[in-house]
């Protein structure tokens, strides 16, 4: 070889030496199952919602989408595990509120701003309160009333402390200026027996589940906590139609990923559950389940969480539910 070739062959060799090296390719979100957790037994909204969008997402990213039960602890098992998980778009929650109101009543092992990504607000539900269908109660006013006659001795059930339900009530409480005594059960249904067998005066329970007892006439509605009619109860007012103002409660739902996941994979995943939210076949599935679905982005979910945990704090400390 030449002396020229033998330069030039040095030459190009330092130069390609000095090229950089270039990195593999990151394979294309998603490569792999994702899961939801569902932070609630199977059978309510909540559960319903992710098992909903498990399958309708399954099909458009490519992926099978598998929903995981951590149930327990008022949400709060499936909420840490959700928090703590690799923020790599592979696990999600569907949250209820309670994420947003658990932090203020005990210690909890998440912060509901700092350790998850807003994804979608999917919608809610009201509350209700029931009597049993013999009850002399038969509206808000009477229950104040009483209440104001009988200070502590009105008794009223709910799925448990610090439950949404349980809120409910609070807020009339505070809004009345009545004081009234909470029987905490475990889950909704507990809680409606034990108005009906009267053990208790009244519950408070989300709809979803109890329009059966309602339309057979075993529990009568006296009001409901959304901020506008509910097709479900006819004739059932609004607290605000009640007299009792600004006490507007609905059990929601949201879908979060872990803190730090990719704002890419965070938008795909809005755009697609927005999607299957807007659809009118879910809307429907979801209307007889006793839930509206009210679709909102990332940046709306983020800003409803800025402005709710501060105001169920304020509740709960006026409530005085805090328990450490």
């Amino acid at each position: 070889m030449s002396r020229g070739r033998l330069r030039l062959s040095a030459w190009l060799g330092g130069a390609l030496a000095m090229l950089p090296i270039a990195a593999p390719a990151r394979a294309a979100w998603p490569e792999r199952p994702i899961t939801i957790i569902v932070h609630f037994a199977p059978g309510g909204a909540n559960d319903l919602l992710g098992r909903l969008i498990a399958a309708e997402l399954a099909p458009v990213l490519g992926q099978g989408v598998v929903v995981e039960n951590r149930p327990g602890a008022n949400g709060n098992i499936g909420l840490t595990a959700a928090a703590r998980a690799a923020p790599d778009g592979y696990t999600l929650v569907v949250a209820s509120g309670v994420v947003l109101i658990n932090p203020s009543i005990n210690k909890v092992a998440y912060d509901p701003i700092k350790d998850f990504a807003p994804v979608a607000f999917l919608g809610a539900s009201p509350n209700v309160l029931l009597t049993r269908s013999g009850s002399a109660v038969t509206s808000v006013a009477e229950l104040v009333r009483k209440a104001k006659a009988e200070p502590g001795k009105i008794t009223y059930s709910t799925p448990g402390v610090g439950s949404i339900s349980q809120l409910a009530v609070e807020l009339l409480k505070l809004r009345a200026g009545v004081a009234m005594v909470h029987v905490p059960y475990q889950g909704a249904a507990p809680a409606a027996q034990a108005a009906l067998a009267g053990n208790v005066d009244f519950a408070s329970v989300a709809v979803a589940g109890m329009m059966g007892m309602v339309h057979g006439g075993q529990l009568k509605p006296i009001v409901q906590t959304g901020a506008g009619p509910w097709a479900e109860l006819p004739g059932v007012p609004t607290m605000a139609e009640a007299g009792i103002a600004d006490a507007v409660v609905d059990t929601t739902q949201m879908l979060l990923a872990p803190a730090g996941t990719p704002q890419p994979v965070i938008d795909r995943l809005a755009k697609e559950v927005l999607a299957i939210m807007r659809k009118p076949e879910v809307r429907e599935k979801m209307l007889k389940a006793s839930f509206e679905v009210k679709p909102e982005g990332p940046q709306a979910l983020a800003a409803r969480i800025a402005r709710e945990v501060p105001m169920w704090k304020d509740i709960v400390d006026k409530a005085g539910l805090k328990t450490n």
